[in-house]
C-alpha cells in the first residue's frame, strides 16, 4: 500500500538513510537504469551505503535488478531500475482552454489512458471545475487515492512555486492555490508554469538532457520559454524568467493579451496563426481548412498544424511567417545568453521541421554569425507529452522535500497523513 505525507512542516521526520533511498528513487526515475557505482557517484554516497539502500528498496519492491551493463573488459555491473509498482503520479497539463490528465507509475509508464477536458482557465468557476475533473478522473480510472504519491500541475500564468500562488489565474480565498488543491484533493499537489515544466521534461528526458545551457520554447496558444543554465532550470529573481511572448519584437501594432502592443505573441503564437487562417479563408484563400470553417465557423491551432503536416500550402505559409517571427526572437536570446541549443517543444513541435527553415533564415538576418553558428536548433521528440512528463518530474523533484513514499525495511515513514 502506498503511504503518503507532505513533509513541508515536518521535514525532520526523514532520516539520512531514508533521504538516500529517496535520492536513489529520484535518480532512477530520471534515468532508465543505473548501476550501484553509477548511483553512488550521482548521490555522492559510498558504495556500501548505496548497496544497502538498494537492497532495502528491492525488498520494498520499489527497485529491481534488470540485467547487466555492457562489458568494458571487466566484470559486468548489475543494473537497477524502478519497478511497475502500485504507486501513482498524477500529471496534469493545462493551457487556456484544455486540461490533460494522465497517471504514471514509477517506471514512467502510463497507468491509464490520458484524458482531455475542456476548461476555460479565465472562467470564474475554473478552480471548482478543475478540482471536480481531477476527482472524476481518479474515479473513472479506478485509482485508489492511497496509491497517489502526488500530483504535478503545469499551467499558464505568473507562478510563485515557493508560495504556491498563480498570480494570473485560479485565485483562492487565502491566495495559496497549491495548498488549496492539496487540501481539497487529499494528496500533495505541486504547481508550476507550463513552459517551465516543458523545459524540465526536456532537461530530464528530452533534447536538453545532458546540456548545460539550453532554451526550450513552448509553442502553443502563446510562446513560452524555459531557460536551462548550468544544467538547471533558471527562474530569475522573482521566479518569472522566460516571458518570451512579451518581448516587443512585432511591427504589427496588434494588442497583446498582456495589454501591450507589438509583443512577439501577436505574430508567432498558434492562436494568432489560427486567426490568420480564418481571415485568409474568408478572403478567398484556398485551403483544406475551408471545410473546417464551414463545419465549425472557427479554427484551432491544432487544425492548422494538422493541415500543414498534410501539405496544405496556406497552412505552411502561415507557419513559415510564424517561424520567421520566432527566429527574430531567437536572435535576441542568442545575443544575450549564447545557448548551446534552442529546442522547439510543446504543441508546435509536431510541425517543428516546417519552422526550422524560416527560423534559420531569420537568424541569418538578425543574429551575429559568430554567436548564431554555435547554437544548434532542435525539435523535441516528446511531443504533446512534454507537459505531462514535466508535471510528473515535478512530483519526483519533491521527494524528500514535500512528499515521500513508504521505503520499506527500516523506514520510520509508516501511516502518515497529509498535513497541508
Amino acid at each position: 500500500m502506498i503511504l503518503v505525507k507532505v513533509l513541508m512542516k515536518k521535514a525532520s521526520v526523514i532520516s539520512n538513510e531514508e533521504q538516500l533511498k529517496l535520492e536513489i528513487v529520484k535518480e532512477l526515475f530520471f534515468n532508465v537504469s543505473l548501476s550501484c557505482a553509477g548511483l553512488s557517484m550521482r548521490v555522492g554516497k559510498s558504495l556500501p551505503l548505496v548497496a544497502k539502500a538498494i537492497s532495502d528498496l528491492i525488498d520494498a519492491q520499489i527497485v529491481a535488478e534488470i540485467g547487466y551493463a555492457p562489458s568494458n573488459g571487466g566484470r559486468r555491473a548489475v543494473l537497477y531500475s524502478l519497478t511497475k509498482s502500485d504507486k501513482i503520479i498524477l500529471a496534469i497539463a493545462m493551457d487556456q482552454l484544455y486540461v490533460r490528465v494522465a497517471a504514471y507509475s514509477l517506471d514512467k509508464e502510463l497507468v491509464s489512458q490520458t484524458s482531455v477536458y475542456e476548461l476555460e482557465l479565465s472562467a470564474s468557476d475554473a478552480l471548482d471545475k478543475l478540482t471536480a475533473l481531477i476527482e472524476n478522473y481518479i474515479l473513472d480510472k479506478g485509482i485508489d487515492k492511497l496509491q497517489i504519491i502526488g500530483a504535478g500541475i503545469g499551467m499558464p500564468g505568473f507562478i510563485d512555486i515557493n508560495l504556491g500562488v498563480n498570480y494570473s489565474f485560479l485565485s483562492t480565498p487565502d491566495g495559496n492555490l497549491q495548498s488549496y488543491l492539496s487540501t481539497s484533493l487529499g494528496f500533495p499537489v505541486f504547481i508550476d508554469n507550463d513552459s517551465s515544466l516543458i523545459a524540465l521534461a526536456e532537461l530530464k528526458f528530452g533534447a536538453a538532457k545532458g546540456k548545460k545551457n539550453a532554451m526550450v520554447v513552448n509553442i502553443s496558444w502563446g510562446v513560452g520559454l524555459g531557460i536551462i543554465l548550468n544544467g538547471e532550470l533558471f527562474r530569475g529573481h522573482s521566479g518569472f524568467a522566460g516571458e518570451f511572448s512579451h518581448i516587443p519584437l512585432s511591427d504589427n501594432g496588434e494588442l497583446c493579451s498582456c495589454g501591450k502592443r507589438g509583443c512577439l505573441e501577436t505574430s508567432a503564437s498558434l492562436l494568432v496563426v489560427a486567426h490568420k487562417a480564418e481571415e485568409g479563408i474568408k478572403n478567398g484563400r484556398v485551403s483544406v481548412l475551408d471545410k473546417e470553417m464551414k463545419s465549425s465557423s472557427s479554427l484551432t491551432g491544432d487544425l492548422v498544424l494538422q493541415a500543414a503536416n498534410n501539405g496544405d500550402q496556406f497552412a505552411i505559409e502561415l507557419l513559415m511567417d510564424s517561424g520567421h517571427a520566432l527566429g527574430k526572437g531567437f536572435a535576441v536570446l542568442i545575443h544575450i545568453l549564447n545557448p548551446e541549443t534552442i529546442i522547439l517543444s510543446g504543441r508546435g513541435a509536431q510541425v517543428g521541421k516546417l519552422l526550422t527553415t524560416p527560423i534559420q533564415q531569420a537568424l541569418i538576418t538578425y543574429a551575429i554569425p559568430r554567436l548564431a553558428e554555435s547554437t544548434s536548433l532542435a525539435v523535441s521528440d516528446l511531443g504533446k507529452n512534454a507537459g505531462l512528463l514535466g508535471a510528473s518530474a515535478l512530483v519526483i523533484e519533491h521527494l524528500g522535500k514535500g512528499v515521500s513514499i513508504d521505503l520499506g525495511k527500516g523506514s520510520s515513514i509508516k501511516k502518515l497523513e497529509y498535513t497541508g
